[in-house]
Parts: structure tokens; C-alpha cells; sequence
């Protein structure tokens, strides 16, 4: 008798395990927005092109070049989060544009008009974001001294992530990004009512090896510290997906790096005073660029000391 209830529970725990596996495979190929916002819907004179080839797949992209007699312009790299696409950050590239920065929106692989793959996950995320910033980076209209990089969510993540390894970013915008992979699993997963011992905890680990990388290695509290350039983190006080402690664990874990962040209302997509909150942006950085011209002159308490101006405002 024993013998077969041990057997039934092994049998339920594999059952388990495969319903798992499914969701997790189901959840790691975002569904597809049917029709994402356009750039004439925003004024915005935009050019639909494609970067990159197979493998691992051709991305779409807006690019929203600035007409200038300047030689060289800023330029802004924006990354959505899952699920969304180009069409998601246009509001930000209508605020970025008019400021006078060209602008690059892209697809993710999986998202918007971008090719598929097997699977999707925030390091392929930072892969899709270099690939879009080797693009801009060619350009001979583009300002290389003024790169920046902006994403949302877990393109928010993804961003820390590739700046972490590169030295040519003049500022990063992070907002609503997770603090490590492993808190934002287990709150799915407290959300499906799934115990994270054991079967969370396996779940994760087989999370880890589908993307190939350890969730402490890419976790955004630690590879904030390995930026070099000035960073932003911008978060909703009334998050319901990513709860703010995950913006101020970031911001506490900074080492040496640059890091400022803005708490704003609003929740995980939308802040109640956007206005305000892409002035704050803004601010931070021509800041951002006039550090790199004037190095003695600014650091991390000279970028505080220039947003805490207004940041009452948000």
C-alpha cells in the first residue's frame, strides 16, 4: 500500500512538473500585440527598417532621424518590455524627438514585426538592444559621445544588463525595472499559488537553464555596480507588478556606480504626470552629456543636485 502511494505522489509531482514546463515555455513566447501605435499618430516622421539577419532573426524598428544643419546628433536606443513593441515608447520618442534627439525604437525578437525564436528572456532582451545599438552606432549623422540607452520593465532590466558590459553609453534610463529575476518569479508563482519549496524553486532552476545565464548573473542589483555610465532608474510609487523596493534595492546596490532615481505616481505602465516625469529625463541627460564634456563638474551629487530642482514636480 505504501508503495503505491509513493508511486502516486511521484506520478502527481511529474504531472506537476510538466503543466510547469508548459506554462513556463508558454510564458517565455510573449503574445504578440495585434496593432501597436504608429508614429503619424504622434506627428512623428518615422522610417520602418530592419537590423540584423538569421540567426538569430531580423529585427523591425522605427527610426526617427532629427532634420538639423548639426553634423552629428544624440541619439536615444528604446527597448520595450514583454509583450509590447516600437509602438509601445512612442510617447517618449515624441519627447525625445522634440528635444532634438534622433530616435530608435525597436522590436524585440518575438515582439511587434520582429522574426521569432524559441524563446524569449531578458538577457536576449540586452542581445536585441546591442544589436540595435551597433546600429545607430555606425551612423555617420549620429553624435558617438551621445548614446543613450532607455527601456521599460524588462527592457528597463535588459538595459543595466548591457550597459554593464560596455563603455560607450553616455546615460541609461532604467524605469519600472525588476530587482533580480528570482523576487519576479517567485511573485509569479505566489501569484499562480505554486509553493516556492520545492516546485518553485526547481522551476526556477530550470528557468535558468532554458536562457543559459544564473539569475544572480544578470540580476539588476548586481550588475548596476558594473556601469560606468550615469544611470536613471525611473519608478511608480503604485507598481502592482514590480513593487518600488525593487527600484530602491537597485539604487542601494550601486557601488560606485551613478545612480540616481525618481520615484513618480503611477503604477508598472503609466505615471500620472508624464509631462513631468520626461522632464525629468530630459534633464537628466543633458546632464549626462555635459559630464562627459566637463568631467570635473558633475558626478553623482551634481546629477542629484540638478533633478532635485524639480523633482517636487513629480
Amino acid at each position: 500500500m505504501s508503495a503505491l502511494v509513493t508511486l502516486s505522489g511521484l506520478l502527481l509531482i511529474v504531472v506537476l512538473l510538466g503543466v510547469v514546463r508548459w506554462g513556463l515555455h508558454k510564458g517565455l513566447a510573449p503574445t504578440r500585440l495585434a496593432d501597436g501605435m504608429q508614429p503619424s499618430e504622434l506627428g512623428l516622421a518615422a522610417e520602418a527598417i530592419t537590423i540584423g539577419s538569421t540567426p538569430p532573426g531580423k529585427m523591425f524598428a522605427w527610426w526617427i532621424p532629427v532634420r538639423t544643419t548639426l553634423q552629428r546628433t544624440p541619439v536615444a536606443v528604446l527597448l520595450h518590455g514583454w509583450g509590447g513593441d516600437a509602438g509601445t515608447l512612442l510617447p517618449a520618442a515624441q519627447a525625445l524627438h522634440q528635444a532634438g534627439y534622433a530616435v530608435l525604437a525597436v522590436d524585440a525578437l518575438n515582439h511587434g514585426r520582429s522574426d521569432e525564436e524559441d524563446h524569449s528572456s531578458m538577457p536576449r532582451f540586452a542581445r536585441d538592444l546591442d544589436r540595435a545599438l551597433a546600429w545607430v552606432t555606425s551612423r555617420p549623422d549620429i553624435d558617438p559621445a551621445r548614446v543613450y540607452a532607455l527601456g521599460h520593465s524588462v527592457g528597463g532590466a535588459a538595459v543595466l544588463l548591457s550597459a554593464s558590459s560596455r563603455h560607450d553609453l553616455c546615460a541609461v534610463v532604467s524605469v519600472s525595472a525588476f530587482a533580480h529575476p528570482e523576487w519576479m518569479m517567485r511573485r509569479w508563482l505566489q501569484g499562480r499559488h505554486i509553493p516556492y519549496m520545492p516546485l518553485g524553486w526547481l522551476v526556477n532552476r530550470y528557468v535558468e537553464q532554458v536562457i543559459g545565464w544564473r539569475f544572480d548573473d544578470i540580476a539588476p542589483i548586481h550588475t548596476v555596480s558594473r556601469i560606468t555610465c550615469p544611470v536613471l532608474l525611473v519608478h511608480g510609487q503604485q507598481d502592482p507588478t514590480v513593487p518600488v523596493k525593487d527600484a530602491r534595492a537597485i539604487h542601494a546596490h550601486q557601488g560606485a556606480a551613478r545612480v540616481t532615481l525618481i520615484e513618480a505616481p503611477g503604477d508598472h505602465e503609466h505615471f500620472e504626470h508624464m509631462d513631468a516625469v520626461m522632464r525629468e529625463v530630459l534633464a537628466f541627460m543633458a546632464s549626462a552629456a555635459d559630464s562627459a564634456t566637463s568631467p570635473t563638474q558633475f558626478g553623482a551629487a551634481g546629477l542629484t543636485r540638478a533633478l532635485d530642482a524639480t523633482k517636487a514636480r513629480v
